[in-house]
């Protein structure tokens, strides 16, 4: 059955549109029965799946994590988790939150502080809020696609993965920069991306070995 909501005097047209896509979402009725903080634990669940991602024992860096429904993922597989976010994350027992800016230095010393040696896998569904202007917003995901690959390359361990984020657009620059630091690449699509998304996800595996 589908939901259909009435009209609202107090509620936007948008807002409607996007409370009635939540509702109608079988991911996000499945998440909710489940526990899971967000849908989205059904993409990193597909491609853990296929990959091995997250292990029993592995260390796993967790950007945007909030609401943290990927550190509850990696959490319940046995990983040691240090998560990061702009907003607040709810109480998540085992698991080391920070709030603040990723692209902060500061910022980034501290998650490789309290993670306590390379990480096994650095997961981020980081995503810079939409302007609605296309340019801005694939330059604004490049731009933190970029950042995370580049992080990653220098936190993970020399078996480790890193799993980011991006746009139709921002996937080529950001693709050019991962092929330069990491043995393999690709591009997923997971299948619990809504139809409308132009959501893709980079992994990137194996950081090359740095020239003496």
């Amino acid at each position: 059955m589908t939901t259909t909501l009435k009209r609202s005097r107090t509620r936007s047209h948008s807002s409607t549109r996007w409370l009635q896509r939540q509702l109608n979402d079988p991911y996000v009725q499945r998440a909710r029965a489940e526990g899971w903080r967000a849908r989205s634990v059904y993409k990193l669940d597909e491609i853990d799946r296929r990959f091995g991602l997250v292990r029993p024992g592995g260390r796993v860096l967790d950007l945007g994590a909030a609401p943290g429904s990927w550190s509850q993922y990696a959490l319940k597989k046995g990983a040691r988790v240090v998560a990061v976010d702009l907003l607040p994350i709810g109480p998540m027992p085992g698991a080391e939150v920070v709030q603040g800016d990723f692209l902060d230095p500061e910022v980034q010393a501290a998650l490789l502080e309290r993670l306590g040696g390379g990480a096994d896998a650095v997961l981020s569904d980081i995503a810079p809020d939409a302007t609605g202007k296309r340019v801005v917003d694939r330059l604004r995901m490049e731009g933190v696609g970029e950042a995370v690959v580049a992080f990653a390359e220098g936190a993970l361990g020399p078996d480790g993965r890193v799993l980011v984020k991006l746009i139709r657009g921002a996937e080529a620059r950001v693709m050019d920069l991962a092929k330069s630091l990491f043995v393999g690449c690709r591009l997923l699509r997971p299948k619990a991306t809504r139809a409308d998304s132009s959501e893709v996800y980079l992994l990137a595996e194996r950081p090359r070995a740095k020239a003496a």
